[in-house]
């Protein structure tokens, strides 16, 4: 009688995709990485990296998720004495997967080399896509300040808009496509983390103007 309901419970598990390699729904408290669904309202002044990390806990929290430590994907140059900081050592070791259980990438080596990051995947905490090229408006800039391997840019050039604290005409960030589309084929248009630096500065206005909205990853760290 036992192998006859065994047998029964498998048929439908195996009906329902369950151990056929079909990717299970995901909930809120196993998701460990995101997409913010929304900025910091001040352009690429997020606070540094501390206001940045609490605007993904807070997120998180919302979401369900608040039972991790969250990071933003962000690194920041050197400057004032403090030693640059690589957005690829804050995050953790992985694996990680979104609000539905897709999983994006299993170690720190795989994000940077061959992910599973696309319009599909990149996935707000709300379980929602974001708006890419084609769409209207387009908001594929993701900010990183990030080179494609996740160190930070050397050089007194800005890439990260000092330090995540500037919402004006001054510097720049480079952002990645969440997308991995641009106006061209070229690796950089196809990015994740390192596509282009935003041009006119670090408002808000200025992330629109190339295709963002002031967005950035969160990874869970723990």
């Amino acid at each position: 009688m036992k192998s006859v309901m065994h047998g029964a419970l498998l048929a439908v598990a195996l009906a329902a995709g369950f151990g056929s390699g079909a990717q299970a729904q995901g909930t809120a408290g196993e998701m460990t990485f995101f997409v913010t669904s929304v900025g910091s309202g001040k352009g690429a002044d997020l606070g540094g990296l501390e206001g940045a990390d609490r605007h993904c806990q807070q997120l998180a929290q919302a979401a369900g998720a608040g039972n991790r430590t969250w990071r933003a994907y962000l690194s920041t140059q050197a400057a004032g004495g403090q030693p640059a900081v690589n957005a690829r050592d804050r995050i953790g070791r992985g694996p990680w997967q979104n609000a539905k259980g897709v999983v994006v990438a299993r170690t720190v080596e795989e994000l940077h080399a061959t992910n599973n990051l696309n319009k599909q995947t990149a996935l707000t905490e709300k379980g929602e896509p974001v708006k890419g090229r084609g769409d209207s408006p387009n908001e594929h800039d993701i900010l990183t300040g990030s080179q494609p391997d996740g160190t930070a840019f050397a050089g007194s050039e800005d890439r990260t808009c000092g330090n995540w604290t500037r919402s004006s005409t001054e510097g720049a960030v480079m952002v990645g496509h969440h997308d991995r589309m641009g106006l061209n084929e070229e690796p950089p248009a196809k990015s994740w983390n390192s596509s282009h630096p935003s041009r006119g500065g670090c408002s808000q206005d200025a992330l629109r103007g190339t295709g963002g909205a002031g967005y950035f990853y969160c990874f869970a760290a723990n």
